[in-house]
């Protein structure tokens, strides 16, 4: 088990894999693209996993170092395995069963994977046909090259390159959520997963095609259908997230680690699923009290104090008890926003960081993080970057982290200069992590005017009259928690931050929040239809109704709700079923 350190700077300090940003030179490696022989391609052996069978508790884990890899960490020992980490060559070859999860960008994996020589023992591994499974890099890596900042070699095992989805016609990029996952092949880890939702988050895939298509186990459609798993003998590997993907993940993760428990002879059984759900999220404002305890609490227009004589701040429960409830009452994922982030060191914030490593031991779903990601230079003089801050909340359990007042200081410079600077938070962190780890958090007023021509910003005419009858309104962002305006309006810095590096937009409403009268449906249209990612409705949810409305009248993703919930006025099992009555595909 990793023991927690006590101090920021021994988090900050203690060794880690160093990860080299990739260029655009050509690799030079002994084995390349043929890493694989054709003969070896066409002919690998169909056969039982024995070796994973003989009793072997240990699993060996590759981690190269980019992203959360502790969430596939917790769900092995979750399921009674103890983990092997890979220091050297020989570990690999030495392993019974070996998982290989992936994220960020494929080229920067296969610098460090040829640079420590990971690469040649894992396709030595490989061509053993021994017990092997890739988690979603760790499944395009198997190609023979990626389109990402490429061409880039990959391990050339199977035919095939890698490439980005196209967004040319309206598709939102990342994909991002709970896809219907359709079995091709009866592998063993899918036996009963046949059209069930599992969790997605990628920019990048593989398609089918007569070189690839025996390895082929399961498709998924965004747009086209892409490869969503491979199997051929003891060789597997997914695009998805099973360590997100709930008590199905779970099942798949199980049946690769024990497959002696579960019969190959399964025919894959259907289910629900038929394409990509709409994803309900459940959030927990977290804040320290005026007691120094760290509690869930909830806005009333951003006000979390309780409108008494005491003017305590409002107190709706511990952060980890209601994260493991919201997942098992089937939120789709749970994101934790420190609401005090902006004014405190957030490293220095080491009971957060303790609730993202407790809540990930037991939620197997995505995990968001925001509040404080910025850089930052700390009462000693050290200096922390944006992406130093984001890596200790990744190391700690998070999957994504949320950028707030940062990324409106980034974008008003973005639109002021029309350059990129590379520094900014959003950038530092997509390109390290991928643009799918990046949220930004855009917390803006309603400015009501009689005529667009009032002002230079996007306005939209709306569908209730403001209170001196002003028929549009345009919406000012805000900084630090909403005390402070800025000159530039959501629609204007969606636009920019999508431009420097954002994947997902979550969209909050000042006016609407802790109001229970629903989302602002003008400002999530507005938003959502000028981006190409995925845009999450937030404040303002009192019923059921509310969620099928902003689906119905929007293009948003999912929708985020946090009061509702945590005073049990609408469970979430009755929102999913409210909008599975209403036609909405729902993960249930």
């Amino acid at each position: 088990m990793e023991s927690p350190t006590s101090t920021s700077q021994n988090l900050l300090s203690r060794p880690r894999p160093q990860l080299m940003v990739h260029s655009r030179r050509r690799f030079s490696n002994p084995r390349s693209s043929h890493y694989f022989s054709s003969k070896y391609k066409k002919n690998l052996s169909i056969r039982a996993s024995s070796s994973s069978s003989s009793g072997d508790s240990t699993v060996t884990l590759l981690d190269y170092g980019a992203g959360n890899v502790r969430s596939v960490r917790n769900a092995i020992r979750y399921l009674g395995f103890d983990i092997k980490e890979v220091q050297r060559p020989d570990d690999i070859l030495a392993a019974s069963r070996l998982v290989f999860p992936g994220v960020g960008a494929f080229g920067s994996a296969m610098d460090v994977l040829n640079q420590n020589g990971l690469a040649e023992a894992l396709c030595t591994y490989l061509e053993k046909d021994r017990p092997f499974l890739g988690i979603c890099l760790g499944l395009q890596l198997l190609f023979e090259s990626s389109e990402e900042n490429g061409p880039v070699k990959g391990l050339g095992l199977i035919p095939g390159t890698v490439g980005r989805f196209d967004s040319s016609e309206g598709l939102r990029v990342p994909h991002i959520g709970w896809n219907a996952l359709q079995v091709t092949k009866g592998s063993g880890i899918l036996d009963d997963i046949g059209a069930r939702h599992v969790y997605f988050v990628h920019s990048y895939r593989a398609m089918p095609s007569d070189a690839n298509k025996d390895w082929i186990s399961s498709t998924c459609n965004y747009g086209d259908t892409f490869i969503s798993s491979i199997n051929r003998g003891n060789i597997n590997a997914v695009q998805f997230h099973p360590e997100k993907s709930g008590d199905v993940g779970l099942s798949i993760l199980e049946k690769f680690l024990n497959p002696s428990q579960f019969s190959r002879k399964k025919k894959p059984t259907s289910g629900k699923a038929s394409k990509l759900a709409k994803r309900v999220i459940a959030c927990l404002d977290v804040r320290t009290n005026d007691r120094g305890d760290l509690v869930v609490t909830k806005g009333d227009q951003y006000d979390v104090r309780e409108h008494s004589n005491d003017h305590e701040v409002r107190n709706l429960g511990k952060p980890v008890d209601l994260a493991g409830q919201y997942y098992k009452d089937g939120a789709d994922e749970v994101s934790f926003l420190n609401i005090t982030g902006f004014r405190d060191f957030p490293l220095g914030d080491l009971p957060m960081l303790q609730i993202l490593r407790y809540t990930s031991e037991h939620v197997f779903v995505p995990l968001t993080v925001g509040g404080g990601i910025r850089d930052f230079t700390d009462g000693n003089g050290r200096y922390y970057s944006s992406l130093e801050v984001a890596s200790e909340y990744f190391r700690s359990g998070a999957d994504k982290v949320s950028i707030g007042s940062d990324a409106v200081f980034a974008a008003e410079e973005y639109l002021k200069t029309g350059v990129k600077s590379g520094t900014s938070s959003i950038e530092q962190i997509s390109r390290r992590y991928g643009n799918q780890a990046v949220v930004v958090s855009i917390d803006p007023r309603r400015v009501y005017i009689r005529s667009p021509d009032e002002v230079k910003f996007k306005s939209v005419k709306l569908t209730k009259p403001g209170p001196l009858g002003e028929e549009y309104a345009w919406y000012q962002c805000t900084v630090s928690g909403g005390r402070e305006g800025r000159p530039i309006g959501a629609y204007e810095l969606a636009k920019a931050v999508e431009d420097l590096g954002a994947g997902e937009i979550l969209l909050n409403s000042i006016d609407c929040d802790g109001q229970g009268q629903g989302f602002d449906v003008d400002l999530i249209k507005l938003v959502s239809d000028a981006v190409s990612i995925p845009v999450i409705a937030s404040s303002g949810a009192g019923s059921v109704e509310h969620f099928s409305e902003v689906f119905q009248k929007t293009s948003a993703s999912a929708a985020l709700a946090a009061g509702i919930f945590h005073r049990k006025e609408v469970p979430i099992l009755s929102v999913k079923e409210h909008l599975h009555s209403e036609g909405i595909e729902v993960r249930l």
